[in-house]
């Protein structure tokens, strides 16, 4: 007579990424993110202000150097360089917080993840959120820049959630992706910090587009970095209505769906990546 090899009862399934319940999902990735924001600056004299202090004193740094040391840009490139080196540290900064933050969130989390079932796409999630609460802080002090300069409001002004909606995009899917490879594989992170100098002289920050000498390096750039592209168009959108919007900088609407599909691909590779090694995340740690 045989074993009843059957087995009992429905088989157990291992941690996920997203779990079955959405509002538990979203509690849990609100309760990270507010708890590390707090902790952040937990016991520090001047607090958030802290959050204030870091792009404004990279603001004033660079802004000195390239207007009065090496006079490149100021005047000469636009009228309200400083205006757009502000908003694009600030840009710059959440992409950087985001995505870098992330890429040690899961292992930073060994314990948690070790001992408890909840969804594991919480951890990176988390990591984006908190640096979008230091995004909004920071444009307080963007916004005191865009009317101290003159700049007026306008209806293109409502295409700036939608911009950073974009960057959020594309950092959630890094931040997913590179979370998941550095369970795996250690050099992610010095990768992704050289990787991240890259994109910020690769970005227009520092300088203009125009100051491109060559047409086509300029539509290279901003079809292949999607955060050039953002930062352009809002460069165009809420600061300088005389500078180029993203698509006449690119060569033409069309080849926006270049950086576009970019965000697209890279966010959508990320969750695939992370929902795959989520149910093993915790025994390749």
């Amino acid at each position: 007579m045989s074993a009843d090899t059957r087995p009992l009862g429905r088989p157990i399934k291992g941690p996920s990424a997203l779990g079955g319940d959405p509002r538990r999902f979203l509690m849990l990735t609100r309760t990270l993110a507010v708890m590390d924001f707090k902790l952040r600056f937990f016991g520090s004299a001047l607090g958030y202000l802290w959050q204030l202090m870091r792009p404004l004193m990279l603001f004033a740094v660079l802004y000195v150097v390239f207007t009065q040391l090496v006079r490149f840009g100021g005047g000469q490139q636009t009228p309200f360089f400083a205006v757009v080196l502000l908003t694009g540290i600030v840009i710059f900064t959440f992409f950087s917080e985001a995505t870098g933050g992330a890429v040690t969130s899961v292992v930073d989390r060994e314990n948690l993840v070790r001992k408890i079932h909840f969804p594991r796409l919480v951890v990176p999630l988390s990591v984006v959120l908190r640096a979008s609460f230091s995004l909004v802080l920071n444009f307080v002090v963007v916004a005191v820049f865009v009317f101290g300069s003159g700049v007026r409001p306008r209806l293109s002004w409502l295409e700036l959630p939608l911009l950073l909606l974009i960057v959020a995009a594309l950092a959630t899917g890094l931040a997913t992706l590179l979370s998941a490879l550095y369970v795996r594989f250690r050099d992610m992170r010095p990768i992704w910090d050289v990787l991240l100098q890259v994109v910020f002289y690769g970005s227009p920050i520092l300088y203009v587009v125009e100051l491109i000498p060559s047409e086509r390096y300029q539509h290279l750039l901003l079809m292949g970095n999607p955060l050039a592209a953002v930062l352009q168009q809002t460069r165009h959108a809420v600061i300088d209505p005389q500078a180029a919007s993203a698509a006449e900088a690119i060569g033409g609407w069309e080849r926006l769906l270049v950086p576009g599909g970019i965000v697209l691909a890279v966010l959508v590779l990320g969750l695939w990546v992370f929902n795959r090694e989520a149910p093993r995340i915790a025994e390749n740690l």
